[in-house]
Formats: structure tokens, C-alpha cells, sequence
């Protein structure tokens, strides 16, 4: 819990309660995070824009008007918390902004937000949801970031919430919510299964470096995974399609392992 320390020993200490990370959001508070940074607000903005609203924070108004950059820094704002009234400067709300740095990465464990108009989506984690929809969901994150084409992501915001979306049903928000799900879901699949995913998802850097799968790497890989769990059974394809995401990424995780260990036993050349 963030606290703001007087400039003085008489100053009253005020005790904020906001949240500890994205798993304690509410939807509302979720949405308003993804809205945030769809609207391009730096991190340091972001973090203030939430510490204030979260925290039930609010402003009355500017103390000094006076313009330096020391001024900035110590100009006061007068300030409210339920009944009580106090001065803030800019240089104690910065001083608390640390309390939110898990907003600078995504979700280590998968959150959404739970509609878009009347439609809901499925398992944030995908448990239970069949892998053959987590393949599509890959390929459109996949090519989403190879090329930033926002048609993907409302493709995937279709398969997540279980319906053929309009793009007039949804806001730059919702494209930055599908995106960061689907960002949180391969950077958790990544460490529950990480002999399969050889790298694991970097939460500092959303679009993926510099060395992006091609649209032919990406099908390669697809038909790979598939071969690989029906053991060249061309016949067993619909099944393997149809088992739980979980189901089958601890499988292929169970054939990497053993690849590997293979590996390490040869003799080396």
C-alpha cells in the first residue's frame, strides 16, 4: 500500500489502497488501463492517471502557478481523499508511482475483459478451449505482429469472445485487451511447458524483436505440432484438433523433453 511522506513532520501521511497487479483488476479497472494505453499516455502518465482514479484520488485544484522546472516538480495541488483535503506536489505522486510498475508488462497470468456488447469469452488461460482454436488464435497474434494489420486482432477477438465481431463493435481498447490476453497466454504457455517453447514471450518487449515467423514458418510450424501428436496418423488429425489446449501442449512438452534428452545422449560429432 503507497503512502505519500509529508515534506514535514506535521504533514499528514496518507495511505492509498490501489491494486497489486493486474489479477486484482476489476473489469471496470481493466478497461480503463486498456484504454489508457490505447491512447499512447507515456508510462509515468499511465500510472498516475490510475494511482488517481484507483486510489479514489482527485484534484481540486493547482496550489502554484509559478513556471521552472523546479516549480513543476514542487508546484502543489490541492488535493482530496474521502473527507480529507491535503497538498501534493509532483514530485510526491512520482515518488509513488512504483507501487504501479507491474503496468509496464503484461499479465503473468492471463486476464480479460469479461464482455464485449453481450459476448463473453471463454477460459482466459484457453483450459478446456480446444487446441485447434488456440492454433488459429496463434496465427492471427502471430501475424498480427508481423505486420500491425488491426484486422487480426479483430479476428482475434472474434475467436476469443465467441462471435463474428464487427470492427464497429470494437474500440482501440478492446484491440489492446485481446492483444495483451493473448501476449499473456503464450508468455504463461512458455513457462508451464518450456521444452516445447523453446523462447520464452519477453514481457518488455510486446512485439516480439526483430525476427518474426514468416506466414510459411508459421503453417511449417503448425503442421508440425499436428504431425507430431498424431504420429503421422492422418486419420487422428480431427481429434487431436479437438483436445484441450492443456492436453495437448503437455504432450508435444512431454515429445520436446524426450527429443532433447535423446539429443544429449548421442555421441557428438
Amino acid at each position: 500500500m503507497p503512502y505519500f511522506r509529508g515534506m514535514e513532520s506535521s504533514v499528514l501521511h496518507i495511505n492509498l489502497a490501489v491494486p497489486q497487479g493486474w489479477h486484482e483488476l476489476s473489469d471496470k479497472q481493466l478497461r480503463y488501463a486498456f484504454e489508457l494505453i490505447a491512447k499512447g499516455f507515456t508510462s509515468d502518465e499511465l500510472k498516475t492517471l490510475c494511482l488517481f482514479r484507483w486510489s479514489g484520488l482527485s484534484v481540486r485544484h493547482r496550489h502554484n502557478t509559478e513556471f521552472s522546472a523546479w516549480a513543476e516538480r514542487q508546484a502543489g495541488y490541492i488535493c482530496r481523499l474521502g473527507k480529507q483535503t491535503f497538498r501534493l506536489t509532483a514530485l510526491q505522486v512520482a515518488e509513488v508511482l512504483p507501487a504501479l510498475d507491474w503496468l509496464d508488462t503484461i499479465p503473468p497470468q492471463p486476464v480479460c475483459i469479461s464482455r464485449i456488447g453481450r459476448y463473453r469469452p471463454f477460459a482466459a488461460d484457453f483450459s478446456e478451449v480446444a487446441f485447434e482454436k488456440f492454433i488459429i488464435c496463434d496465427n492471427l497474434y502471430q501475424g498480427y505482429l508481423a505486420t500491425q494489420r488491426e484486422d487480426l486482432l479483430d479476428q482475434l477477438a472474434s475467436i476469443l469472445y465467441n462471435h463474428n465481431l464487427s470492427p464497429h463493435n470494437l474500440s482501440p481498447a478492446h484491440r489492446v485487451s485481446v492483444f495483451y490476453w493473448f501476449a499473456s497466454v503464450k508468455d504463461l504457455f512458455a513457462r508451464q511447458f518450456p521444452n516445447f517453447f523453446q523462447t520464452a514471450a519477453q514481457p518488455e518487449n510486446l512485439l516480439g524483436g526483430n525476427h518474426l515467423p514468416t506466414g510459411a514458418q508459421i503453417q511449417q510450424s503448425v503442421n508440425a505440432m499436428i504431425r507430431a501428436l498424431t504420429k503421422g496418423d492422418i486419420t487422428k488429425e480431427r481429434e487431436i484438433l479437438s483436445l484441450d489446449t492443456h492436453r495437448a501442449l503437455t504432450e508435444l512438452d512431454a515429445q520436446a523433453k524426450e527429443y532433447k534428452e535423446l539429443n544429449e545422449k548421442l555421441p557428438k560429432k
